[in-house]
């Protein structure tokens, strides 16, 4: 479905974006990890068509995003980080001018608006200003408009970023269900949580380097399945290992206090990088 073949980006002598080569299956929901400005976002302004890649090749469905922009427009839908909606209208408007700008036949925009407010929950305020909305709702209405012209792959970048836990999940829920439906699904998280619980595989960059690339379970075996984490001074330290024998064999030995717990994410990103996801 998604293809990057040496995708680059540079600006100047910064290199935003170096050599990436990956392959996104159809119906996948694949996540990015990485620390900020390892080339995440970069990598997706340059699928959604927002920023021309240096060199290298992006193909969705087999479009080139360079040359098939109309094309490759009709397959995806865009939720950004940053909140985009007009405040000023009210969240069916939105969704109105939404369907007008892809030229939607008036019958079919009205039907398709009248599904994706009850699809993401929000009949009930369909006719309230967005300015009114909580970031939920506004997070929620703006995944609405990204389907409104039936795409076949979504990008969600940083998708519940300032939201509570609560509403996280919710915004989950619609993520998982979206997938079960077809989608794929390409998403950049700095929570490590959401991207081991949606994300059939996740790559992690670094500096605009793909430098890992598996199933989160995998990744995770691969660094250690058990961490032990002893607290000393001012810093935690940490250390990985193939299973919870050898992880007491080692905590017995150490006097500070220590925590024993299963590994994560941002154990693998620490232990390939040396840096942590949000830094």
């Amino acid at each position: 479905m998604i293809k990057l073949q040496q995708l680059s980006k540079h600006y100047g002598n910064i290199v935003a974006v170096a050599g990436l080569n990956l392959h996104i299956k159809r119906g996948e929901i694949f996540g990015l990890l990485g620390p900020n400005g390892a080339g995440k976002t970069t990598t997706i302004r340059m699928l959604t068509m927002l920023t021309w890649p240096t060199d290298g090749k992006a193909l969705i469905n087999g479009y080139d995003v360079t040359r098939d922009l109309n094309k490759v427009k009709q397959e995806i839908g865009v939720v950004p980080q940053q909140m985009n909606l007009d405040q000023e209208l009210t969240a069916r408007e939105n969704l109105e001018l939404h369907g007008r700008l892809y030229k939607q036949p008036t019958a079919e925009r009205q039907k398709r608006i009248e599904e994706l407010l009850d699809y993401v929950e929000l009949q009930e305020r369909a006719d309230d200003l967005v300015s009114k909305f909580s970031g939920g709702m506004k997070r929620r209405l703006m995944i609405a408009r990204a389907l409104m012209h039936n795409p076949k792959v979504l990008f969600l970048d940083e998708p519940t970023v300032g939201l509570d836990p609560h509403t996280r999940r919710k915004i989950w829920d619609l993520i998982r269900r979206m997938n079960n439906e077809g989608m794929t699904v390409l998403l950049t998280t700095h929570y490590i949580e959401e991207a081991e619980i949606l994300c059939h595989r996740v790559g992690i960059m670094d500096r605009g380097q793909l430098i890992a690339l598996d199933t989160p379970e995998k990744l995770k075996r691969k660094v250690g399945e058990v961490a032990v984490e002893s607290f000393e001074d001012t810093e935690t330290g940490y250390k990985l290992f193939s299973s919870r024998e050898k992880a007491l064999d080692y905590a017995g030995q150490v006097k500070s206090n220590v925590l024993i717990r299963d590994t994560n994410l941002e154990d693998v990103f620490i232990e390939l990088t040396g840096r942590k996801v949000g830094d």
